[in-house]
């Protein structure tokens, strides 16, 4: 068993924590302290960039399906008038400094999830260790919203909206701060943030509901046209993830009647050849995520499966109105 296999079991399965990972937990939490000490002491102030931002994060590591839901917040916000940017860390990627990315844009550089919602949205995206120099890139291509993909815990960029999302499956595991659980942050941070949207199973009380739904099968290669991924069903397939959750992934192949044949990577994972070569010819379903990172060496018989985050309109009609009540189409 690797160190992510313990760790998942430990913080979401209920297995014991070991004393060492609990003693490093004030560690972690002076840390964190650190970090926004010289803000609370008003030595730094977060930076504003002319026009409103909006953060959509998580207290926990790993996925909880923020992407899907900035994606669907782009397009949202778009059929009311605004003209969003996003701006992210751009984890996985190489780059150093704040940097644009466009369609063209190797995801070994920018990201895998930046890359997607640029290819996805085809709106203005950047990113950046600082945010709000990526944020000033897509200022300078006509955004007047930005959206941050992730960054609650980042306090150098100020934001007029926070967005927590939350894993309706695994909710915050054993509830505790990093490393003995999954917790970036306390839970009494939920109350300070001003959406909090739960992505699948039912909402909480305060909670918005969200549902990610992924019907259709897309090939990486060749001219095959989409298909529904029912067309799977009673097959055996190989399926593919390198996200937070590989496992959402996996049962969502299986609520749709295929056989999957689970094959999970870390999160981010730089994907070569060599990891889609299984020894047969059975289809290979992925997540959007890793087909952009797939595709330069993607075959006939591999396909991606979009998802998209089904959001009420009343939650995008409160944040437009938020941000200062929507614009002239």
């Amino acid at each position: 068993m690797d160190l992510a296999q313990r760790l998942n079991r430990i913080w979401y399965e209920s297995a014991a924590v070991p004393w060492w990972l609990a003693a490093l937990v004030p560690v972690y939490r002076a840390l964190a302290a650190l970090r926004q000490l010289p803000y609370a002491l008003g030595l730094r102030r977060p930076a504003r960039i002319g026009v409103p931002v909006v953060v959509v994060g998580n207290l926990v590591v790993g996925g909880s399906g923020k992407t899907p839901l900035v994606i669907a917040l782009v397009a949202a916000l778009r059929e009311r008038g605004w003209r969003p940017g996003v701006v992210s860390r751009g984890y996985g990627g190489s780059a150093r400094v704040a940097m644009r990315v466009d369609d063209a844009t190797s995801p070994t550089l920018a990201g895998d999830e930046p890359c997607l919602i640029r290819r996805r949205c085809g709106v203005p995206v950047a990113v950046g260790r600082n945010r709000a120099e990526a944020a000033r890139l897509v200022l300078e291509q006509g955004a007047d919203v930005v959206i941050a993909d992730d960054g609650l815990q980042h306090p150098a960029l100020a934001r007029d909206i926070e967005i927590c999302v939350i894993d309706g499956r695994r909710r915050f595991g054993n509830g505790r701060l990093l490393p003995a659980g999954p917790l970036r942050e306390p839970l009494t941070r939920l109350y300070e943030v001003d959406f909090r949207v739960c992505n699948g199973s039912q909402a909480h009380a305060g909670e918005i509901g969200m549902q990610l739904v992924g019907s259709q099968a897309v090939p990486l290669a060749g001219t095959a046209p989409p298909r529904p991924v029912t067309d799977f069903a009673g097959q055996r397939v190989h399926g593919v993830a390198a996200i937070g959750d590989p496992a959402r992934f996996f049962a969502s192949l299986r609520a749709a009647g295929l056989e999957v044949c689970e094959h999970a990577f870390a999160d981010h994972h730089a994907f070569a050849a060599a990891d889609l070569d299984f020894g047969d010819n059975l289809p290979v379903l992925m997540t959007e995520k890793d087909a952009v990172k797939c595709a330069a060496f993607a075959r006939a018989g591999h396909w991606y499966v979009p998802i998209t985050a089904l959001l009420p309109a009343a939650l995008a009609d409160a944040v437009s109105t938020r941000l200062g009540g929507g614009k002239a189409a």
